[in-house]
């Protein structure tokens, strides 16, 4: 598929064709679904931890005399009934870890690509870079690119001055585009991808990487 391709001004200098099997690819939503639920899943660190009756520190002394005081039997201060007391069946720590085949992670990324580029949520630009972090400049061409919307900027090795220049601005990120992600594909309104990484997307994305 041809798209415009523009500069940092947001007015148009070429075009380019974005490859079929990674932005044409079939659009799956439940693919989509499963792949982001994973990948949130294996963020989860799972330290959460409450205490057994067992774990708090109290003393295991009987608390009163079993009969003649008019008051129900205890025989611990530590009983999930009393407060501070040991919690029954409370999170412990556990892993979320989920599985996803290699070629379904895959598929749900071209998905995902496929779905933004359907909905005019994909941006080519011919680059986007600075030659010094300035987030006046990135909130500038930002603006001219796609609006008040927020965005997620791709950038590729040894632009860094990109990445520090919107650290600051809300609602938009640069991320990598070797660690192109489910989770942050979907979070943003548009995905701004200059030529470089573009590339980058190619070669990791592409049906021959993939056979490779």
């Amino acid at each position: 598929m041809e798209v415009p391709v523009l500069d940092m001004n947001g007015k148009k200098v070429s075009t380019v064709d974005l490859p079929a099997d990674i932005f044409e690819a079939k659009i799956n939503t439940g693919l989509m679904h499963q792949a982001y639920v994973r990948q949130m899943a294996n963020a989860r660190l799972g330290t959460h931890k409450t205490k057994t009756r067992g774990e708090v520190a109290y003393s295991g002394a009987k608390l009163y005399r079993q009969k003649g005081t008019g008051r129900a039997r205890h025989g611990s201060r530590k009983a999930p009934i009393f407060v501070g007391g040991g919690t029954v069946f409370g999170p412990q720590p556990r892993k979320y870890t989920k599985q996803m085949p290699k070629k379904m992670r895959r598929a749900a990324i071209r998905s995902a690509l496929s779905a933004l580029l359907r909905d005019e949520q994909i941006v080519v630009v011919d680059k986007f870079a600075f030659d010094a972090p300035s987030t006046k400049a990135a909130a500038k061409a930002i603006n001219a690119l796609v609006g008040d919307k927020s965005a997620l900027v791709l950038f590729t090795d040894g632009n860094e001055n990109l990445r520090r220049s919107v650290n600051n601005l809300p609602h938009v990120a640069a991320l990598r585009a070797s660690y192109l992600n489910i989770r942050d594909l979907l979070r943003y309104d548009h995905v701004i991808v200059p030529l470089d990484a573009l590339d980058v997307i190619k070669r990791i994305w592409g049906q021959e990487a993939t056979n490779g």
